[in-house]
Order: structure tokens, then C-alpha cells, then sequence
């Protein structure tokens, strides 16, 4: 690893602002028995309902998966642009994301304002049909039932009929990806994990993309120390964030979290997809995020890096940030690469 460190970090104030409110509220929420005041973090996390008519250029849907676990998705679909033919838009197919949100397990919704937006934002600049998942939360529910709620809902997306009407005729289900951000990174390679053993009808996953993923230890890596300052992530906040997560009783080392750990569940003769890895050179938690990807390579998976020097953690949420745009066109490129016969 380079011993250089990142340049100072300059940001938007409308981004500064964000993240301070949003550090604030996940630390006022959090209690020190390990729940969280539910009540304290709705006045924070704001709610988009979903939208029928184009927002942006693109409609919006829920779609229940399980009431009793309230486990449902937010469907994203992009419309035809000014440049599009309506009666010819139907037959131009599109591939699916599956996509899960950020929060450390414990936060947020995929109907979360800054969700709703970043998933239109992928609908409309990828021309892509986006399935976010509203998987159960920590403490309330703990490992392994996030990861469950994600493989459900591509199980449930897999027997869709196309005379149900919930998916678009366009929806190339042979040209799926699992994508997820932060701890939406980490629940989409065990959601890949546990589809890559499964025999779907329909589905046929061509590529993961983990953005910023949420992994640890209980090793102190470099980047957690170096870039203790950094914001959103503080290790006091993802040590509580693990300890709300994983079963009871369990340290940062469970497979969980230590993905290619002391503990890790060997994948060398999985048929893994092909991983892409975007990790921030302000984000404390590179030298994890940096750990699996080497630890794709070293179980002969097809892993790609990308790094950008000055990216905090949750760059991506921001359009004003350049490399929020670098990183769509890099996710358009894998996209295109894998899904070509």
C-alpha cells in the first residue's frame, strides 16, 4: 500500500452539510445498549414515495415481496427521452440491477430520499431497470437476515410471469447485476455468493459492483488510523455498527464482515461473477475494501479496482462530485464489457 497521503480534502459546503447531518443523526440515534431510536432518526432520513408519472425521466414502483418482513423493492424505470420513440422504447431491453442501499445495516431505506435519487440517477444514465431492495434492518434483525431478504427478492423477481405485469416487457433478466453501496457492497457479494450455488429459471447475473463495501475486522488496519478524521465513517461508529449487525456473540472477524477472514467460507470453486470494486482514497475503510478485492484474485475470480485518490465515503451520492461522474461511466464500461455475448 502507498505510504502517500491523500491531498487535503476539500468539499462542497452542500456536501459538508450533508455529511454532518447525517454523522449527526446516526450518533444521536444510536444508543448505548445497541438499539436505535427509530423515532429520532425518521426526522433525518426523509421518504420519496414512489412515482407513476416520469420524475427525471423515470417511473417508479414498490412491489412486495413478503409483507410480514416487510421486505419489498423500489422499481426504477427509465422512459423514453425526447430523442425516443414511444412505440419503439418497449423493445429496446434493458439489463436489471439488483440493487442494496447503504446505512451500515442499521440505517435507511431504498425509499430514502438520497436512494430514490441515486437509483434514478442509475435508471436514467445507464438506461437500466433498477430493483432496490428494502431489506430488514439491525439491531432489530441481525446477520444472516439482511442477506436472506436480498436472495428473496431475486428468487421472487425469478418466478415473475410476464402476464403479472410487475416487470417491464423490456427487462433483460439475462443481463442481471448485483450492485450494492457500503453495506449494501457487502450484503451484494454474500447475496452473489449464495445466487452463484442456485439454480435460476430466468435470472442469469453477468457482474457484481461493490461500491465503497462495508468490510472489517478485528485487525486495525492503516487506513482506519491514518484517516481517523475522515467523515461518515469513525471506527467507535463502525464497532458499534458490527457489533448491532452480527450474531450475538460474534467479533468483526465473523465471515460477515471479514469476508476472506480467519473464518472466511472458501469460494475457489464458486462460479463468482465478475467484481468490480470502487473504493475512496478518504474512505478509512480502503484498506478492507482493498483486502477483498485481493482476495478475489486470490481465489481465481475476474476482480476489477478502481480508486479514486480524493473520494470520501458516499462520493457517489453526490453528482456536484467529479468522481461521481467518473464512477458512472467506469459502471457504464463493466456493464457493457460483461454483457457482451
Amino acid at each position: 500500500m502507498s505510504e502517500t497521503k491523500p491531498k487535503p480534502l476539500e468539499l462542497p459546503w452542500t456536501v459538508r452539510i450533508f455529511i454532518s447531518a447525517l454523522s449527526f443523526a446516526t450518533d444521536v440515534s444510536r444508543r448505548s445498549d445497541g438499539s436505535v431510536n427509530r423515532f429520532i432518526m425518521s426526522f433525518f432520513d426523509s421518504k420519496s414515495s414512489p412515482s407513476s408519472k416520469p420524475v427525471k425521466g423515470v417511473k417508479t414502483s414498490d412491489i412486495v415481496v413478503d409483507d410480514a418482513r416487510n421486505l419489498w423493492f423500489r422499481l426504477f424505470v427509465p422512459t423514453p427521452s425526447a430523442s425516443t420513440s414511444t412505440s419503439t422504447v418497449g423493445d429496446i431491453s434493458m439489463p436489471v440491477i439488483f440493487y442494496f442501499h447503504g446505512g451500515a445495516f442499521v440505517f435507511l431505506g431504498a425509499n430514502s430520499k438520497p436512494y430514490d435519487d441515486f437509483c434514478r440517477r442509475l435508471a436514467r444514465e445507464l438506461q437500466a431497470i433498477i430493483i432496490s431492495v428494502n431489506y430488514r434492518l439491525a439491531p432489530e434483525t441481525r446477520y444472516p437476515g439482511q442477506m436472506e431478504d436480498g436472495f428473496d427478492a431475486l428468487k421472487f423477481v425469478d418466478e415473475i410471469k410476464s402476464s403479472d405485469g410487475l416487470l417491464p416487457p423490456n427487462a433483460d433478466l439475462k443481463q442481471c447485476f448485483i450492485a450494492g453501496d457500503s453495506a449494501g457492497g457487502n450484503l451484494a457479494h454474500h447475496v452473489a455468493h449464495k445466487a452463484s450455488e442456485y439454480n435460476f429459471r430466468n435470472i442469469d447475473i453477468r457482474g457484481v459492483i461493490l461500491i465503497q463495501p462495508f468490510i472489517g475486522g478485528e485487525e486495525r488496519v492503516e487506513s482506519e488510523t491514518k484517516l481517523a478524521g475522515a467523515p461518515f465513517v469513525t471506527v467507535e461508529r463502525t464497532d458499534w455498527m458490527w457489533k448491532a449487525y452480527l450474531p450475538e456473540g460474534s467479533n468483526r472477524d465473523h465471515q460477515a464482515s471479514n469476508v476472506f477472514g480467519p473464518n472466511a467460507v472458501d469460494i475457489s470453486e464458486v462460479k463468482f461473477p465478475a467484481t468490480m470494486v470502487f473504493v475512496g482514497g478518504y474512505d478509512p475503510l480502503i484498506d478492507w475494501q482493498k483486502k477483498y478485492y485481493e482476495g478475489l484474485k486470490r481465489h481465481g475470480k475476474e476482480a476489477y479496482l478502481v480508486e479514486y485518490p480524493n473520494a470520501v465515503h458516499s462520493f457517489y451520492i453526490f453528482p456536484q462530485l467529479p468522481e461521481s461522474s467518473l464512477f458512472i461511466e467506469e459502471l457504464r464500461d463493466f456493464m457493457r464489457k460483461q454483457s457482451t455475448p
